[in-house]
């Protein structure tokens, strides 16, 4: 899909795309945070049909409905690519050995040979964190690898 972003004065960022069946829509993002994403008419593309304006929490919300999904999906079709392949989501909670440590602090790759992939965070993903990432509760943290190595890396997170 191809995003047109166009800088807007004073207001903040549009990003404008069509999607595969010809729909014309935007999101626009204020410097407030506010998020509105407007639908225009298919045979006007200066006329909106719709606006939905979402508060930065909503706007997070909706990414992570959109966003998450999408991850695990692609997590999962590159599981059942690869034999022996497993993807484990592992949810950081109050407590955690790890709830305010660094991923390197794991050593999670070096004790399972399981790789963290990403960590999801109030709806936004993070991709291939770095080693000075710090967890908080929370967070989803996406690991691959073996049956035994992901099971391994909860146990890290759970019991250190």
């Amino acid at each position: 899909m191809d995003v047109e972003r166009t800088a807007l004065p004073g207001i903040g960022l549009r990003h404008e795309f069509r999607t595969s069946r010809g729909q014309h829509a935007a999101v626009v993002s204020h410097v407030s945070g506010r998020r509105d994403l407007v639908i225009y008419r298919p045979d006007d593309p200066d006329t909106a049909i719709a606006a939905l304006s979402l508060t930065t929490d909503e706007a997070n919300g909706v990414a992570e409905l959109l966003g998450t999904a999408r991850i695990v999906e692609r997590l999962a079709d590159l599981q059942r690519q690869v034999v022996g392949l497993k993807t484990t989501q592992v949810p950081i909670i109050a407590g955690s050995p790890y709830d305010g440590r660094t991923l390197g602090d794991t050593r999670s790759r070096t004790r399972t040979g399981t790789s963290i992939v990403a960590v999801i965070r109030a709806g936004e993903i993070v991709a291939s964190p770095r080693p000075d990432y710090v967890f908080h509760p929370g967070d989803l943290v996406v690991a691959v690898g073996t049956e035994e190595g992901t099971a391994a890396v909860a146990d890290i997170f759970a019991h250190g």
